[in-house]
């Protein structure tokens, strides 16, 4: 991990750019930290960070006012990194197929998801060990965001995330139902149930599929984007449960 570049952003938390083999990043730390603190992994679409940052920093901003580090890296083929011929081809036959008003079909999402899956899940998982190894970051570890099936698949296979704040807005592969199911860690679930783009029943589906003993759904009406802001204080409680 190489710090490309740091900014006090206000009294609450300060900023540092990195990348971890050509993957960029950004880590945030609360100012006032005098011990190591919880991580945070902070997921989000693939629309790129440049693009995704206003709300990843009103996230990390948050989180460091409740005493937590906050990070994030690009996914593959978003932002900056190198373009990905087959992301670029789901993503074209997604956006097709919605703006016909035509059904998404299961091998649209599997295209779209499964390979994102499979490719992001161990990059998250090295700037883990990366982010472990700061003197300022001392565990444990949550995960918080989209894209939920690699959030999914970050809960099976990390140890190391101990609960996890899912945002059930983006489409589901069937497979994933099954890694679901194997999923035991403290789960807090946003639906915007509104949300144009999401299939409200699958999402409902995916949370009776998991096999967690505390888990919560938290749903407010309302469109894609339209969380409100008591939902991030909800979320910010659970966090404060599970990893203080």
């Amino acid at each position: 991990m190489q710090f490309t570049s740091e900014q006090r952003l206000d009294d609450v938390v300060y900023e540092r750019e990195f990348t971890l083999d050509e993957i960029p990043g950004i880590l945030w730390t609360p100012a006032s930290a005098s011990a190591p603190v919880p991580l945070i992994l902070l997921g989000h679409p693939p629309l790129g960070l440049r693009r995704m940052y206003p709300r990843l920093v009103a996230r990390a901003r948050q989180s460091a006012a409740e005493g937590f580090a906050t990070a994030t890296i690009e996914l593959p083929g978003s932002g900056d990194r190198p373009r990905w011929p087959a992301a670029e081809q789901a993503r074209a036959d997604l956006r097709r197929a919605m703006e016909a008003g035509e059904p998404v079909s299961d091998e649209i999402v599997d295209a779209l998801i499964l390979p994102l899956v499979d490719k992001a899940v161990p990059e998250w998982q090295a700037a883990l060990d990366a982010l472990l190894s700061l003197p300022e970051i001392g565990g444990p570890v949550g995960y918080s965001g989209g894209v939920i099936s690699i959030g999914i698949r970050l809960a099976v296979v990390e140890p190391r995330i101990v609960a996890a704040g899912l945002f059930a807005g983006s489409f589901v592969p069937r497979a994933m139902f099954e890694e679901a199911r194997q999923v035991t860690i403290p789960l807090h679930v946003l639906l915007q149930w509104d949300d144009e783009g999401n299939d409200r029943q699958a999402a409902l589906d995916l949370f009776d599929a998991f096999s967690s003993e505390e888990k919560s759904l938290h749903a407010n009406m309302g469109g894609h984007t339209g969380v409100p802001q008591f939902a991030g204080d909800a979320a910010a409680r659970f966090f404060t449960r599970h990893l203080k």
